[in-house]
C-alpha cells in the first residue's frame, strides 16, 4: 500500500522564529514558509523529494533522539564550521559511547559522528567515515 508513496517526516520546535533562522542562516539549508493556521516550514535537503515539515508546537518537548543526520565528507571540518557559527556539541562519557574535547565520537564501533541540538532542543547530528 505505501511502497510507492513520498513519505516525508516532521518535528515540533517551541519558536519557528528561532528554528527558521537556525535551518536556513546556521544550517544553510532551503526553507519555505507554508500557512496552515500556523507557520509551517519545509526544510529540502538535497536528494530528498519531498520536504521535512518543522511545525511548532505550545507544549513542545525536545526529542530525546536524534531526529536528523546530515552526512558530511569530514566530520571535524563540519563540527568546526558549525563551532563558528555558535553552534555547541554535545559531550558523552559512557561505556559505549564517548566524545572528544571537540565532541566527535570515533572509534566506538559506529560512524564518526557528532551531535548538537536545534534552538528548541532537538537532537541533530553530523555523521561520516572520517
Amino acid at each position: 500500500m505505501f511502497k510507492d508513496t513520498k513519505a516525508f517526516s516532521g518535528f515540533s520546535v517551541d519558536d519557528i522564529e528561532k528554528a527558521a533562522q537556525f535551518y536556513g542562516e546556521t544550517l544553510g539549508l532551503e526553507i519555505t514558509r507554508k500557512e496552515m493556521g500556523v507557520t509551517l516550514l519545509g526544510i529540502k535537503i538535497a536528494g530528498n523529494e519531498n520536504n521535512i515539515m518543522v511545525y511548532p508546537k505550545p507544549n513542545h518537548e525536545p526529542a530525546t533522539y536524534t531526529i536528523l543526520n546530515f552526512p558530511v565528507d569530514d566530520v571535524e571540518k563540519a563540527v568546526d564550521a558549525l563551532a563558528a557559527k555558535g553552534v555547541q556539541f554535545e559531550h558523552y562519557d559512557y561505556d559505549q559511547l564517548k566524545t572528544d574535547a571537540k565532541g566527535i565520537a570515533r572509534g566506538n564501533g559506529g560512524p564518526v559522528i557528532a551531535w548538537f541540538k536545534d534552538p528548541a532542543g532537538n537532537i541533530l547530528s553530523v555523521l561520516g567515515d572520517k
